[in-house]
């Protein structure tokens, strides 16, 4: 199976970035992303747009910056086009900008910091809600299954419409669709099954037995 890199995995290096923690990086992330949302102008958009370029080059990613909207383009070109004919040039640039100022701020941080540190990150948000009957536990296995099945299904996808295009299928939803169904299915029921075989997700079974 071919791997992706759309969605970012960890790189190494020395920047100020790198070393900041992560607390830090999450908390710029929301400012950045909930300014420009807030602000909701075209020139907001484009400053916060270049923000993010410039840490992406202050890190050594910039080449990494371009990389999630080979995915997201299509439905870009599809909010631009519906804010363009509903509000304007300006809302269009704004909303679709927006969009993408946020994927990439976020997308730096998975770029910037190793998935064990993430998901201990993530598990100790969630541990003050332990009071409410939150499992952080769960939740950061959760977060772990999704961070690996992501990059999978997109590489199944991938290699599903590779196979289709060299039998000329390349424009038979059936022959993209059906395929990837079945391949995600399977690999939910793999997963699945290991979990159980390890004891984990089980019901608890002590005032049943």
């Amino acid at each position: 199976m071919r791997s992706t890199r759309h969605l970012g995995e960890y790189r190494a290096g020395n920047s100020m970035v790198h070393r900041a923690p992560l607390w830090l990086k999450a908390a710029v992330v929301v400012v950045v992303s909930g300014g420009t949302l807030f602000a909701a102008r075209p020139l907001a958009t484009a400053a916060a747009a270049a923000l993010v370029a410039a840490v992406y080059a202050a890190t050594g990613l910039l080449r990494e910056l371009p990389r999630p909207l080979r995915l997201m383009w299509p439905v870009l070109v599809l909010i631009a086009g519906f804010q363009l004919w509903h509000a304007g040039a300006a809302s269009a640039v704004t909303v679709a900008g927006n969009i993408m100022v946020c994927v990439a701020a976020a997308r730096l941080v998975i770029l910037t910091v190793p998935v064990p540190q993430l998901l201990d990150g993530a598990v100790a948000l969630v541990r003050p809600l332990r009071v409410l009957g939150a499992d952080p536990e769960r939740f950061g296995l959760a977060l772990a299954l999704m961070l690996r099945s992501i990059p999978y299904l997109l590489g199944s996808a991938s290699d599903v419409r590779d196979s289709a295009r060299a039998r000329g299928l390349e424009r038979n939803p059936r022959a993209l669709a059906v395929p990837v169904v079945i391949r995600a299915v399977a690999y939910a029921q793999q997963t699945g099954e290991a979990l159980a075989a390890r004891g984990i997700g089980e019901p608890e079974r002590g005032l049943k037995d």
